[in-house]
């Protein structure tokens, strides 16, 4: 069905105007409304893709509504001067980006829109109307929709009827009835929104109201026969033209092709840098959609400013109670903690805020400590009468990172619940490449710059605890928090819910992981401390000797942690070959260079061994230990959700996801993981997930087949690569094949390949065609991708998480082809985490149905670690490859491998 999209820019303009903050180029030119319409503009065609579309603006001069009335919008000031500064610049925009714009003498833009939107119905066109004046909810009915993209508010038939209690053939009976003062019209006196509704559904219209208004008792019934003589004449003002004659056929409102080279000038002068580089982006990049890129919109530094907000601070019991009940009674609140640590196991209160719709907040301080603090309710009493409410799995909440307030309360006994929405998932699933903290995503999505943490506390040695900000400070700040994380819900969320493929992993992927991951934290995992710090002594020795190795070598005593003296000695004294240079010019010692120097010469080779066992000691076997909590007697990682582009998860304080699992070392750290007497650690990991997830993706025959089968993929490889038969492949063979099936997903360049099997490039592409040549579908698969990539500026999962690539139209060759390579990975990269997550969200809902005492303590890339109870332990491993293997329907069988063991290195 076609579409037409007519958006109310006279509505935006004044909106965008009031509500961003006083944006100015170099020139003290006024700039925000225009960024607000224009931003506006970019998300509707990006979200909606019309056939036909218009912006509409009311034309200068009196109209037929002032003949009427000639009181009508009388009270309106003069245009501010900011603001009609902007209108001239903002027409020129909006025909530059390629928009058709209207405006006719003598009707107001609704008028416009209403005939268009009736002619569009009329042929079975669909029209979606941008607006946010509440006249034009009459416009309302089969094939008319209205959006609001200030709130993100979708309004049809049964929208309108929720909002307002009357359907859209009743809204300007309505409006009637109650008035409508923005535009002086007035209504019958004290009669509000409910009254209105009631007296429409008795009577159905205003002429049968006016019939029966007799009937209508007390002051408001007289107040209506006051009002008779008027009425009509309200109808007559509020009622959109739907008969305006144009000059122009609407058939013809399509989006011409963008004046790039105006656009590019008026986005100079207006200092929309984003916009501007992506201009210049768009204009170098081949099949991008002339007409509006499908961009992500600028991100502008706006000055901070004033906003006319209703924040509150709680100090008394009354005031406790009403916002309270206020919370008891609202559909979704906003919630957010201020505290003393960011380490969420220790963290304690300093307060909590409220929020309940845009604009209205509260901060309930409860541990402020400073000379002259105001009186603070007692937090053990508030925290007792608030405790049912937070722990109310039916009272909605949302918030931003509620994963750390669930932590934070819980060190107070409080079990957060109720959890429906947090907005840095919400962020994370919508624009995975993007920041998601709150400032960022206010500035972003908003246009409002934030109070910032160090504006109050200050930073580095003369950094305070926000225990000791005022609490005045602290309010305005703490609920600008609440606030704005409700906002960004609403600017967020619906762009999820349009999308079933986005809604489905935010629903049941992410939303459902906080929880577990909240779990997996709260219990932690067991250390051997003694075992870590007898290791600690054992690669003191082993640094020790590779020091003297170097020194002999070298001829004399050098610092092995020193670029510049390693330098002089490699490069100066041994006259090795520069591999590389540094931005600054010097040769560059980092890893690559010395793996590939290693290859021929020795002291690269020890200086490697050295910088490995350094590492290992100083990020884990020196620090595990001093990272025990005292309470606990164990290690709290956490688990970030929303840093890894490829929806993976992210471990650190400490990064349990780094730890060598192909070295003796490594594995001995592992050995300090460790299951309390009466316990078993198990071990549970995917075998070969990204090739399967291969497999299913390029539908490619012969992977397709091998993994049916449940052949071995990698001696498979070998024999189609080396021309040998199967059951004759030797293991070095196998290991060559390995490198090619990984190193060509993540896709290993003929050098790449080269490097890391020690061959010459004609082999390595000797190999490479050899392997393209067996899996022809895999070729296929990733040069259908890089056109896919290109086209889109995305690839996605296999459920439908979309995996941003900013890089893939780059002009810089070596960023593009970095894109390229990250495109055709991503997709199995994504696919692999989206599978992890849905195990775990299977696993742990296993073992709480199953009332068992096993709990899930660690999540590594493809592996999950169990701690169970001996007496579990058979259950426990009978059912995880069961319920790990069908989380997710492909074409070739998920296949999860299972250990036991004392320890994490012997389970694995």
């Amino acid at each position: 069905m076609k579409m037409l999209l007519l958006v109310d820019g006279s509505s935006y303009l004044y909106r965008a105007f009031h509500a961003l903050p006083d944006l100015r180029n170099r020139h003290n030119e006024p700039t925000g409304a225009i960024y607000g319409v224009l931003n506006m503009l970019r998300r509707l065609h990006k979200e909606y893709h019309p056939d036909y579309s218009a912006c509409v603006f009311d034309a200068k001069g009196k109209t037929f509504r002032d003949e009427i009335y000639p009181q009508y919008k009388a009270h309106r000031p003069p245009m501010p001067e900011d603001l009609s500064r902007q209108i001239a610049l903002l027409h020129e925009c909006i025909r530059a980006m390629g928009w058709p714009l209207l405006m006719e003498e003598g009707v107001e833009a609704d008028d416009v829109i209403g005939t268009l939107a009736r002619l569009a119905a009329n042929e079975q066109v669909q029209c979606i109307i941008s607006t946010g004046d509440k006249d034009i909810a009459q416009l309302v009915g089969p094939g008319i929709q209205l959006v609001n993209t200030m709130n993100n508010e979708r309004l049809d038939e049964s929208g309108v009827f929720d909002k307002f209690g009357v359907t859209p053939a009743q809204i300007i009976d309505f409006l009637a009835l109650v008035g409508d003062s923005v535009d002086n019209i007035p209504g019958v006196e004290k009669v509000g929104s409910k009254t209105a509704a009631k007296w429409l559904k008795k009577y159905g219209t205003l002429d049968n109201l006016i019939a029966h208004a007799d009937e209508i008792s007390g002051v408001v019934g007289q107040n209506l026969r006051q009002s008779l003589p008027w009425l009509e004449t309200s109808r007559k003002l509020l009622a959109i033209k739907c008969d305006v004659p144009l000059e122009i056929d609407w058939h013809n409102l399509v989006t011409d092709a963008m004046d790039t080279e105006k656009l590019a000038a008026l986005y100079e002068r207006l200092e929309f840098k984003s916009w501007l580089r992506e201009l210049k982006q768009t204009q170098a990049t081949n099949g991008s959609d002339p007409a509006m890129p499908d961009l992500d919109p600028a991100v502008v530094q706006p000055a901070h400013t004033e906003l006319d907000l209703d924040y509150q601070t709680i100090l008394t019991e009354s005031q406790l109670e009403d916002w309270l009940q206020q919370c008891e009674h609202a559909q979704l609140v906003s919630v957010d903690t201020e505290t003393t640590s960011l380490n969420p196991m220790e963290a304690r209160l300093v307060g909590l805020s409220l929020c309940i719709q845009p604009g209205q907040a509260a901060y309930l301080p409860l541990a402020h400590h400073y000379p002259g603090v105001p009186q603070q309710l007692d937090s053990k009493r508030v925290l007792e009468r608030l405790q049912p409410w937070l722990e109310n799995p039916d009272q909605a909440k949302l918030g931003q990172n509620l994963k750390y307030d669930k932590h934070v309360l819980a060190n107070h006994g409080i079990a957060l619940n109720g959890i429906v929405h947090d907005t840095l998932l919400q962020s994370y699933v919508l624009e995975s490449h993007q920041s998601h903290d709150l400032d960022s995503l206010a500035t972003r999505h908003l246009g409002v710059q934030t109070i910032h943490y160090d504006e109050l506390t200050g930073k580095g040695a003369k950094r305070i605890g926000f225990e000791q900000v005022e609490i005045d400070r602290a309010a305005r700040y703490a609920a600008e928090d609440a606030d704005i994380a409700l906002r960004l819900h609403q600017f967020l969320y619906p762009s999820i819910r349009s999308d079933d493929h986005l809604e489905q992993i935010y629903r049941q992927i992410e939303m459902p992981l906080l929880d577990i991951l909240f779990h997996i934290e709260r219990h932690g995992v067991l250390l051997d401390v003694d075992l870590l710090r007898a290791q600690g002594g054992e690669l003191a020795r082993q640094l020790a000797a590779l020091e003297q190795q170097a020194y002999s070598m070298a001829g004399h005593a050098f610092n092995l942690n020193s670029t510049k003296q390693i330098q002089e000695i490699l490069f100066g004294q041994f006259k090795l070959p520069v591999i590389k240079k540094t931005p600054k010019g010097a040769p560059s010692t980092d890893e690559e260079v010395l793996q590939r120097l290693a290859l021929d010469y020795p002291l690269p080779k020890i200086l490697l061994d050295y910088r490995s066992l350094a590492k290992l000691k100083s990020t884990y076997v020196d620090k595990l230990p001093q990272m025990v909590n005292r309470q606990t007697g164990r290690v709290h990682t956490h688990y970030a959700q929303a840093v890894a582009v490829t929806g993976r998860l992210a471990s650190n304080d400490p990064n349990l996801q780094n730890i060598p699992v192909r070295t003796p070392e490594g594995r001995r750290i592992r050995e300090a993981f460790i299951a309390p007497v009466g316990w078993q650690i198990i071990s549970a990991d995917y075998s070969q997930i990204e090739l399967r997830i291969m497999a299913h993706i390029s539908q490619d025959a012969g992977l397709l087949q091998a993994f049916s089968e449940g052949q071995d993929i990698h001696r498979v490889t070998a024999a189609e690569v080396f021309g040998v038969p199967v059951e004759q492949v030797s293991a070095e063979q196998r290991r060559y094949a390995k490198v090619i099936n990984f190193g060509l997903i993540y896709g290993m360049s003929e050098f790449g390949l080269a490097a890391q099997l020690d061959i010459d490039r004609m082999a390595a592409r000797t190999f490479i065609d050899r392997y393209f040549a067996r899996y022809p579908g895999v070729a296929d698969y990733m040069q259908r991708t890089r056109t896919e990539a290109k086209q889109n500026g995305y690839v996605k999962t296999v459920l439908g998480r979309r995996l941003q690539l900013s890089d893939i139209r780059s002009s810089q060759h070596n960023r593009r082809m970095g894109a390229e390579r990250a495109a055709i990975n991503a997709p199995m990269q994504g696919t692999a985490a989206d599978i992890i997550k849905l195990a775990m969200i299977a696993v742990h809902g296993w073992l709480v149905q199953a009332q068992l005492q096993s709990k899930l303590i660690m999540q590594v890339h493809d592996e999950l670690v169990l701690e169970v109870p001996v007496g579990e332990v058979a259950l426990v491993k009978e059912n995880l490859p069961k319920l790990m293997e069908n989380v997710l329907e492909l074409d070739v069988p998920l296949r999860v491998e299972v250990g036991v063991g004392n320890n994490w290195d012997q389970a694995h």
